[in-house]
């Protein structure tokens, strides 16, 4: 057998059995690739979590359905530990799909820390190997080798680590916590690195590029003074890491081969920042040059160039999975605020080239979403992939932590790109504080009412039916949220409209004993949307005057102040658009938004897409019935013909890929 998936798919056959029950404790069925495979064959999933909000969207979706008659093959996925209701259980065919009847002889207790898409890795290696049993060690041994690439007994030299750990932070790897404490014991064990801080930098990405950032300014001056062949040159090993934030090596060779090739795409990217330094003699190695301030014209133009080229090299393939997207949207988001950078207006070649690889974008990410999308809500909230896995993240952190307190920030309407320009500021403003960067999906349609309320809820729109056009339930969903996990409703707050006013308003909020989760909407950056005449630069430009006024740090700051950890996210993006004209609809819409609109049944839907061509009938993919989006695809708008908007409620990847920043005091 070529792959894992195939066991379990070749349970699925259309038509079979309208309801089939899967008892998933392993979370394989929910996996993105056969998500997808089933979804093809027309196969809806469904999780059961809360029974109430099942039974209610099982009635109203699925036995409704049945009811007339209609065609649909449901697949219920569940632990295997609750009781599903007697109905189900009496109706529905059962299957049972477990790690350990994929993997014989392997520790189902370190697979089941495994990200799913490391599974056909290691059936690969396993179905090549010998069979024997292994216990922990030796499985942990197998995976860190044939799926990761990492032989502990080969990292002998300060090389050999930061080439598997730049390889690792670079790309985003996820590994579980257990690998990395076997990888840690075998490298202390050997006693090769006994002065690096490896329990830190080895599974903290942040951690890892602070370390490398504080140690390129004394490779940069050992270098140059080897370079003038000084006699008194301290030799690499007794350079002082005195005074350094993260403990161990002051000098790392990042000259070395295998190093290097990855100095470039630190700097370009954002990992790591270019430094002050004027000896002239280093100027004339040309790899360096990324790394050092110099034109500051130039810089910006290099670095622009540099990451256009990228971007397009780099396009995701159509079956990539949804990791490759957010990673792509990251170094997007780094290219769309350079380009809208109104300091510095594109050349008309940079204009061009950037606007070509944009359609390009615009076309593949559409057809990856139609075809990927609908099966990103049912994975796990660890990590999260989606907005309404967020809370659940915070959840499952804060559970770790005895009398830990969150505060989750969701800053309606921001985009990557614009975040960029946020982070920028914030750590000008906020040294002492960490900012560890990720993304997650929005729902679709990118509507504050959907895909902010499934933020606060925790769960996808389809169990918010009645309250799916307005957020004035965020409040009620919010709490009810956090009781499910244990708190008292004088634990949880939530205030929204923020962005503007004086922060002691907050302060009974946030300096109240009694409050461990406090949910907080900032809206301006909404609000400087809808009001936006200049397009994406003058997003930009208006963003980074609200930020450098100090509200948002001041924000954060009260926060720390009170031992909050901070989350900060965002419930859609926007995009600059152009009007393709106004549907003729009168009041039949539902939600008449620039890039979408609601219709309350799918002929209406139908009608209205033949109008327009250039519009997407959105599946339901999460959704309620009675709720059918029409959006407007690539860069057009539901308004009158050739005037510009700045809007969101399609499927553009700056509306679609939103952040997911965490904020903590920096020595944590």
């Amino acid at each position: 057998m070529a792959d894992w998936r195939k066991a379990i798919l070749d349970e699925f056959t259309p038509g079979v059995a309208r309801l089939t029950l899967a008892a998933d404790p392993d979370d394989l069925l929910v996996e993105e690739e056969i998500s997808r495979q089933l979804q093809a064959r027309g196969f809806e999933i469904m999780r059961y979590d809360d029974p109430v909000a099942f039974r209610f969207a099982y009635e109203s979706k699925y036995r409704s359905r049945w009811d007339r008659k209609e065609t649909c093959d449901l697949v219920v996925v569940w632990n295997g530990d609750a009781m599903l209701p007697h109905d189900l259980l009496q109706t529905g065919r059962s299957l049972t799909f477990t790690l350990a009847d994929l993997f014989p002889g392997l520790s189902v207790s370190v697979l089941s820390a495994l990200d799913r898409a490391d599974l056909t890795p290691l059936f690969r290696a396993r179905a090549g190997s010998s069979l024997e049993p292994m216990g922990d060690n030796a499985t942990k041994d197998f995976i860190l080798r044939h799926v990761f690439g990492i032989a502990p007994e080969l990292i002998r030299q300060p090389s050999d680590l930061l080439r598997v750990l730049l390889r690792r932070h670079y790309q985003n790897q996820r590994i579980p916590e257990t690998l990395d404490d076997r990888l840690i014991g075998q490298m202390r064990h050997g006693g090769w690195f006994d002065e690096w801080p490896l329990e830190e930098i080895v599974p903290d990405r942040d951690v890892f590029f602070g370390f490398l950032q504080e140690r390129w300014p004394v490779f940069l001056k050992q270098l140059a003074d080897r370079l003038e062949a000084h006699p008194w040159t301290t030799p690499v090993e007794q350079i002082s890491s005195y005074g350094m934030k993260h403990r161990g090596p002051a000098w790392l060779p990042f000259d070395h081969d295998d190093v290097r090739i990855y100095v470039d795409n630190l700097f370009l990217e954002g990992f790591l920042h270019p430094v002050r330094f004027e000896n002239p003699a280093i100027l004339n190695l040309s790899w360096l040059g990324v790394g050092i301030f110099q034109d500051p014209d130039a810089d910006r133009k290099k670095r622009l160039e540099s990451i256009l080229d990228k971007c397009a090299a780099s396009l995701p393939a159509p079956e990539a999975r949804h990791k490759k997207w957010l990673q792509f949207a990251r170094l997007w988001g780094q290219l769309t605020r350079l380009a809208t950078d109104p300091d510095y207006p594109l050349s008309a070649n940079h204009s061009d080239s950037f606007h070509n690889l944009q359609q390009r974008l615009d076309h593949l990410f559409q057809a990856w979403m139609e075809s990927r999308f609908g099966g990103l809500h049912n994975q796990p909230a660890l990590p999260p992939i989606m907005v309404h896995h967020v809370p659940r993240a915070i959840a499952r952190q804060m559970a770790d932590q005895a009398d830990s307190k969150a505060a989750m920030i969701v800053m309606d309407g921001l985009s990557l790109d614009q975040w960029f320009t946020i982070g920028e500021s914030l750590r000008e403003q906020l040294p002492g504080l960490g900012f560890h960067e990720d993304a997650v999906f929005a729902w679709v349609p990118t509507l504050t009412s959907v895909s902010r309320q499934a933020i606060f809820s925790g769960k996808p729109p389809i169990f918010f039916p009645a309250s799916i056009q307005t957020t004035a339930k965020e409040p009620d969903l919010w709490r009810q949220f956090w009781e499910e996990q244990g708190l008292t409703r004088q634990e949880c707050g939530y205030e929204k409209g923020l962005g503007d006013e004086s922060l002691a308003g907050l302060e009974p909020l946030l300096c109240d004993h009694r409050t461990r989760v406090a949910g907080l909407v900032v809206d301006k950056v909404d609000r400087i949307m809808h009001g936006m005449e200049l397009g994406a630069a003058g997003m930009q430009a208006s963003i980074r005057q609200w930020c450098n006024m100090g509200w948002l740090s001041g924000l954060i700051e009260l926060c720390i102040s009170q031992n909050f950890d901070v989350y900060l996210t965002s419930d859609h993006g926007n995009v600059e658009a152009v009007g393709m004209g106004r549907p003729s609809e009168g009041m039949i819409a539902d939600v008449r938004g620039e890039r979408c609109r609601i219709y309350p049944d799918q002929g209406l839907q139908q009608r209205f897409h033949h109008e327009f061509s250039e519009s997407l009938p959105w599946p339901g993919y999460g959704l309620p019935d009675g709720f059918h989006a029409l959006l407007a695809t690539q860069r057009s708008a539901f308004i009158a013909h050739g005037k510009r908007v700045v809007g969101h409620g399609g499927i553009t990847i700056e509306e679609a890929i939103v952040p997911f920043i965490q904020i903590k005091k920096a020595q944590q």
